[in-house]
């Protein structure tokens, strides 16, 4: 029990401390929250859930770290990526509901198949088209959502500002070549439960 608690310290500060440098770059940590619509307290609220289930799923199994992806917003959580086996999605829904906090839990995983590049190349094509669009568009605010495609499926996270903009952000991801469906979970800022000032 006492190495567990050790190496779910050790993985919180391994998660938490590389963070802001390597994926947002020196300052895009400060700027990110700056631009966020949710308060800082639900930012920091969610910052901490998301943590936490990433740190329970390492501690479930080591191979869920590269496996499964977590989003949480305003205490929703949303899960992507790949499992072997239907009991191990379920396993992985039960620990997000037990997640202290959580308003919801949407369960995006997928039962693994064989690897197929081709389709994987096509995915991460679709994403990268998405991620241009919602940038080149100057009526989105492209740092408000995650972008994830599996089977041409694409699965869209994050905060509008308007209801216009997620029609906006929707629409961008319909108008792409080869994509099959679009999941949108985008709230928007007048749904949540605590907004900026």
């Amino acid at each position: 029990m006492k190495l567990r608690v050790i190496i779910l310290l050790l993985m919180t500060l391994f998660l938490s401390g590389c963070v802001g440098v390597s994926s947002k770059g020196i300052f895009g940590t400060g700027v990110s929250v700056a631009l966020d619509p949710r308060s800082l307290g639900t930012q920091i609220d969610d910052s901490i859930m998301q943590k936490n289930i990433s740190a329970r799923l390492v501690l479930m199994d080591g191979k869920y770290f590269l496996s499964i992806k977590s989003k949480v917003l305003d205490g929703r959580i949303f899960l992507t990526g790949k499992v072997d086996d239907p009991e191990e999605k379920l396993q992985i829904t039960k620990l997000a509901w037990e997640t202290e906090g959580v308003r919801s839990v949407k369960n995006d995983i997928k039962i693994k198949e064989k690897f197929n590049f081709k389709q994987s190349a096509k995915d991460i094509l679709i994403t990268s088209q998405l991620r241009t669009a919602l940038i080149l568009n100057k009526e989105i605010k492209a740092t408000n959502y995650q972008i994830d495609t599996y089977k041409k499926k694409i699965y869209v996270y994050g905060i509008a500002l308007t209801s216009d903009e997620k029609e906006l952000v929707i629409n961008e991801a319909k108008d792409i070549l080869d994509v099959e469906d679009v999941i949108a979970s985008i709230l928007i800022v007048d749904d949540l439960r605590i907004q900026k000032n």
